[in-house]
């Protein structure tokens, strides 16, 4: 019973942090319309909102809560399997809204002293927040599928706030590329499912993956619905929002957009397909070239940006397209899967704190503790070098998937995901260098909030495997003899880094190539395309005006003969009344002279 209240708790102490402000607001201080100084909003209460949701990870066992008046019948639950996912997103989620009291103290200060714009934008990213937080914890804990996409929309379209938050230019047309991508994987999404639940007649998630690997048409049922969540983990083609929004939002947001919410794709392709079950082969060879292409081609395009968080976005496109690679394996053979579950968990939690300590970092480089300078850059460069797999976290999580891919027979695979790991390196040096371009010089207390919540997630990134509760064997630590074959990609993309870097401070100017190449890469070109479509319509459309024209010039000129006829018509018409009773006597009189001389 404690258990379930705790469950539900999880889910409603969020919201009703998201309504405290405006109502306290009201009732208290009468403070939403009139001008003048304003409370705080993201105080001490705020940062508890994902408290509930890490004390239920550490209850024991396996924890339900239904409720048959809840849409079709609510069923929550937490199980080994959703467990890992809950205790990092909770994790970063806490830990990001930590840093976000830090990060956004001077709008808070300009809010309380009675800026009506900044207090507007505040209170839209303080309810905003934990309105998101709770679309992420529902569709983790949801088992039922109306719950499930109930969880997946509401943090979809409640981050856009969080995206827009800034209300600029950049940040707009990253909020506008973001709505649109997520409104064409909502509709995907809604439709699979729908598609799905109604041919195989279930409401629950484990169900609707037993029925599509049966289903008649599940290979195209699955189809739809992977590409639906491809939007949000970062399908090659489907990623283009990604290197937009993360650089306009605040720090803390783009932390949980990569760390936690990109990982909400992954979750909808593992509470959605059958994997594990024959039938996918085709879509998993087609899904393992996809990720491929994405893990490489966002590292090359990811090398030549200018803003550090725009290169850690195609870092996390490109940490997917591994993943969305492994994935893959699983469904092209299925006797894997059940082993690359725990590796494929393993690597999303890792890069989700990994991540989610990296897009911290950049806001701590803008804003320094006073810490010695040397101390600062180490702490900032441990979790790129677990993200190239030098160290900790990093290092276990590729000899857990490699070592199974070797066991399956994917060497191949495994000798691309090398060749990604050198991109994800160069990206990591990339990303370090321009933060140190762009360093801050104003020092803040090494005790306030953000310095803490960096801190924080650092540890827990490169600790991951230490602490994470796995469902399965837990991964071993590789053997010294294999460390040469797992550290070889970062060494290699280290000593490029290095040449490039020296080529570049030598020749004293930076390179030209990296202006031309804006983040978004595709999207530009899905906007140029749009652009001709739309012109070919509007073409086409006074094509046809014109042919318009000239029926309606002839129609007119029709109408014009038909009146003069109609006008010939009326005037013999009147003729014809005026003499029809002569020419009736006469007939009658010719009538009756014929009749006389016949």
């Amino acid at each position: 019973m404690m258990a379930s209240l705790l469950l539900g708790l999880t889910l409603l102490w969020p919201l009703l942090l998201m309504l405290r402000n405006p109502l306290w607001l009201v009732m208290e201080h009468g403070a939403l319309q009139r001008p003048g100084p304003r409370p705080m909003l993201l105080d001490a209460w705020w940062v508890t909102a994902p408290v509930p949701a890490l004390l239920l990870t550490l209850w024991p066992g396996e924890v339900q809560l239904q409720m048959q008046g809840w849409l079709l019948g609510a069923q929550w639950q937490l199980d080994d399997t959703r467990r890992p996912w809950l205790l990092f997103s909770a994790m970063l989620w806490a830990l990001a809204g930590l840093y976000a009291r830090g990060y956004l103290v001077t709008e808070q200060q300009a809010a309380e002293s009675g800026d009506g714009d900044a207090f507007r934008r505040l209170l839209g990213f303080a309810m905003l927040w934990p309105l998101t937080l709770v679309g992420n914890l529902l569709l983790i804990l949801a088992e039922d599928i109306p719950s499930f996409y109930l969880g997946f929309a509401l943090m979809t379209f409640a981050a856009y706030g969080l995206v827009v938050h800034a209300g600029n230019r950049d940040a707009h047309l990253g909020g506008r590329a973001y709505l649109i991508m997520a409104v064409l994987g909502e509709g995907m999404i809604l439709g699979g499912l729908l598609w799905a639940a109604g041919t195989v007649q279930v409401l629950t998630l484990t169900e609707l993956r037993a029925g599509l690997a049966t289903a008649e048409q599940g290979a195209w049922m699955a189809t739809l619905l992977w590409l639906g969540f491809g939007v949000k983990a970062g399908v090659i083609g489907l990623h283009v929002w990604l290197p937009l929004a993360h650089p306009v939002a605040p720090t803390p947001a783009s932390a949980v957009l990569s760390g936690v919410m990109i990982k909400a794709g992954l979750i909808g392709w593992l509470n959605t397909l059958p994997l594990g079950a024959d039938g996918l082969e085709t879509l998993g060879a087609v899904v393992i070239v996809l990720g491929l292409a994405a893990a490489l081609g966002a590292a090359g395009y990811g090398v030549s940006q200018r803003h550090p968080k725009a290169v850690l976005a195609y870092s996390s496109v490109s940490q997917m397209g591994m993943i969305t690679a492994l994935v893959g394996a699983g469904m092209a053979a299925p006797v894997l899967w059940p082993a690359l579950l725990v590796a494929v968990t393993l690597f999303a939690v890792h890069h989700g704190l990994t991540k989610g300590a990296l897009f911290l970092g950049v806001g701590i480089s803008e804003h320094p503790p006073r810490l010695p300078a040397w101390l600062l850059w180490v702490l900032l460069a441990l979790p790129a070098l677990s993200l190239a797999g030098v160290m900790t976290s990093g290092l276990a999580t590729k000899w857990a998937f490699k070592e199974l891919l070797y066991e399956g027979g994917y060497a191949t695979l495994v000798a691309w995901l090398s060749v990604a790991a050198v991109g994800t390196t160069l990206l990591m040096f990339r990303a370090l260098w321009r933060q140190w371009q762009e360093r801050g010089v104003y020092s803040i207390p090494i005790a306030s909030s953000m310095p803490l919540a960096w801190l924080a997630c650092v540890v827990a990134a490169v600790s991951v495997p230490l602490w994470i509760p796995l469902a399965g064997e837990h991964p071993n630590w590789p053997p010294l003899d294999e460390w040469p074959g797992l550290l070889w990609p970062a060494s290699l993309g280290l000593v490029l880094a290095g040449l490039v870097a020296l080529v570049t401070l030598r020749a004293n100017r930076s390179w030209q190539f990296a202006k031309r190449l804006m983040p978004g890469d595709l999207w530009w070109g899905y906007l140029r395309l749009v652009r001709q479509a739309l012109a070919w319509l509007h073409g086409l459309g006074l094509a046809l005006e014109q042919r318009g024209s000239r029926w309606r010039s002839r129609l007119l000129e029709w109408e014009s003969r038909a009146t003069a006829l109609a006008s010939g018509l009326t005037r013999f018409e009147r003729t014809f009344r005026r003499l029809a009773v002569p020419l009736m006597v006469g007939v009658a009189v010719l009538l009756l002279m014929g009749f006389w001389l016949g």
